[in-house]
Order: structure tokens, then C-alpha cells, then sequence
């Protein structure tokens, strides 16, 4: 190696560093279109988080922060020992890991299904229909659920003249209650996350389906043997970033839909923070059963992630 070229070896790792740190340098606009969204979530994501202290305070709105007592773990202490804040988990739990299960069997299975369509104009019909529902907020669909599910709506009404079924109290008994809300959540729900194993069986390589045929596979051994296995990744990395949402059971949907009636088997941990912080004025009390919810959701959050990395090599960061 002569010297011309031991002098070209530093220029040019001086000219790659160089290169890879002017990479991370984004034009200063750039920052400037984001500074909006990022000032949005700092004033109302962070900032509303120095309110947690109220969790270890007896809070009073005139003494206000600073100016209540602390209490330490006493909020926390009660809320274990109320038997009542136990049958709300447990609501909770129910409720969201039904949803997780039934958001991901259901879309899995309507996409094999509608993969199978060879009609393309049917097909897009299809997904449009199934896609709506999605689309609508859950102060309507709720106001339409209790029309339709009244003691004197077209549900009943139909169950009572056709098949002589006395009227079901869909809203008002806690185990049709607990149907409805799962049942009314995958409804509206399954055709948006069918475009997720939609987007995965686009992805397959059609030479695999030909090479089957060519064999004699028909469409049944085609789907259990080429289709099913392909899915398999993406099934895994749904399934294990839905562990984030075991603490969630849609306040929106649960809070339209329930009643006083209701409570004990319909009755979640966000419904439960609404009534006693903003209803009942125990604001410390809330806080403390939310800060408590949002600890475990951040733990399975981080767990989940690490799964989804480990089992199926998906990252987010």
C-alpha cells in the first residue's frame, strides 16, 4: 500500500462520518410543521401529570396542591380493600381480553373468507359495508343499540311476533349486557381490522399458489398449507401489542351504554374514575385507582413490545 493511498483510508471514513451526522440534520421547517402536535402533547398529555400527586394527598379544591395535606398510600389502601374495586378489574379483564380475542379471531377469519371472493366488484362492496361501522362514534351507535335493543325495539319486537321469545332486557341485565357490549364491539370493529390480514395476504407470493396447484392442492389445502402459516407473524405481533390494551375496555362504548342497573357486572375501572372524581368530588381517590390502572398498562405495554421483538422481530424503536 503506497502513501497515497494510507492518506485516501482517514479521508474517506472523515467523509462517511461526515455524511452520516449531516443524515440526522432535518431542514429547521421540518421541526416547525411537528412543533404543533408536540406542543399539543405536552400541554395535554404531560402537563395534566403533575395532577398524580393528588393520589397521595387528600386533596381539598380550596387548599388546592400545594396546599393539601399528604396522606401517603392511604387511597391506595382502600382501594384494595374495597371489594367492589375488585369486581371492576375483573370487569375490566373481562371485558378487554374478549374484545382482544374476538378483534383478532373474527377479521382473521372474515379475510379468508373474503379472500376467497373472485368477484371484484362484490368484494369492494363488501369491504365498504363492513368498514363503516368503524367510522361512527359511539355516542351514535349507542343511541342506536338502544333503540334497537329496548324493551319495545325492532330486536324484541321481532324475537316476541316471529319466534315467541318474551322481550330481552338487552341494557338492563348484567349478562345480556356483557353480550351486548362485546357482541356491539366486534361489529363495529372487525371489517377495519380485516384490512391488517389483508394487506398481509397481498403479501404472499402468488407462486406459491400456482406451484400448490400445479400439485393438486385444492383451495381448502391451499388455505390450511400456504395462507394460514403466512399469517401466522402477523397474528403473533397483533396478538402480543393487543397486551398493551388488557387495561382498556372502551370508556366511550361502556359509559353510552350502562346504567345504575348494571353496575356490578357492566361497571369498568374508567366509568368507575369518572363517577368518583368528577361526580362525587373524591378526586383523590380517582386519581390513585388511575394511577394505578396506568402503572399496570405500562407494564404490559413494555411487556408486549419485548414480546413482539423476541417472537416475531417486530420494533417500534
Amino acid at each position: 500500500m503506497d502513501a497515497n493511498t494510507v492518506q485516501q483510508v482517514p479521508l474517506k471514513t472523515a467523509a462517511r462520518a461526515k455524511k452520516k451526522q449531516s443524515s440526522y440534520k432535518q431542514p429547521w421547517m421540518l421541526h416547525l410543521m411537528v412543533l404543533p402536535a408536540v406542543l399539543l402533547v405536552f400541554v395535554f398529555s404531560y402537563l395534566p401529570m403533575s395532577g398524580i400527586v393528588m393520589a397521595f394527598q387528600d386533596y381539598k379544591s380550596a387548599l388546592g396542591i400545594t396546599g393539601s395535606p399528604w396522606v401517603g398510600l392511604k387511597h391506595f389502601r382502600y382501594m384494595f380493600e374495597n371489594e367492589y374495586f375488585l369486581q371492576i378489574t375483573w370487569n375490566t379483564l373481562f371485558f378487554a381480553c374478549t374484545k382482544i380475542v374476538m378483534n383478532l379471531v373474527i377479521p382473521f377469519i372474515f379475510a379468508l373468507l373474503l379472500n376467497e371472493v373472485r368477484n371484484t366488484g362484490l368484494k369492494r362492496s363488501i369491504q365498504t359495508l363492513v368498514y363503516l361501522p368503524h367510522f361512527l362514534s359511539w355516542v351514535i351507535l349507542a343511541g342506536i343499540l338502544i333503540d334497537l335493543l329496548g324493551q319495545t325495539g325492532l330486536v324484541n319486537q321481532m324475537l316476541s311476533h316471529v319466534f315467541g321469545i318474551k322481550p330481552i332486557f338487552f341494557l338492563g341485565d348484567g349478562n345480556w349486557f356483557r353480550f351486548t357490549i362485546i357482541f356491539s364491539d366486534v361489529w363495529k370493529e372487525f371489517g377495519f381490522n380485516t384490512i391488517v390480514f389483508l394487506a398481509a395476504l397481498a403479501g404472499i407470493n402468488p407462486a406459491l399458489y400456482e406451484a400448490a396447484e400445479v400439485d393438486g392442492a385444492s383451495r381448502l389445502k391451499q388455505s390450511f398449507h400456504i395462507t394460514i402459516p403466512s399469517l401466522v407473524p402477523v397474528i403473533v405481533v397483533i396478538g402480543t401489542l393487543a397486551l398493551g390494551n388488557v387495561m382498556n375496555a372502551n370508556f366511550d362504548q361502556v359509559f353510552n351504554l350502562y346504567s345504575p342497573l348494571i353496575y356490578q357486572q357492566g361497571d369498568i375501572i374508567d366509568t368507575f374514575v369518572y363517577r368518583q372524581g368528577l361526580l362525587s368530588g373524591q378526586f383523590s381517590f380517582a386519581t390513585a385507582v388511575n394511577l394505578f390502572k396506568s402503572m399496570i398498562s405500562l407494564i404490559l405495554i413494555v411487556t408486549s413490545y419485548r414480546l413482539a421483538y423476541r417472537v416475531a422481530g417486530y420494533r417500534i424503536f
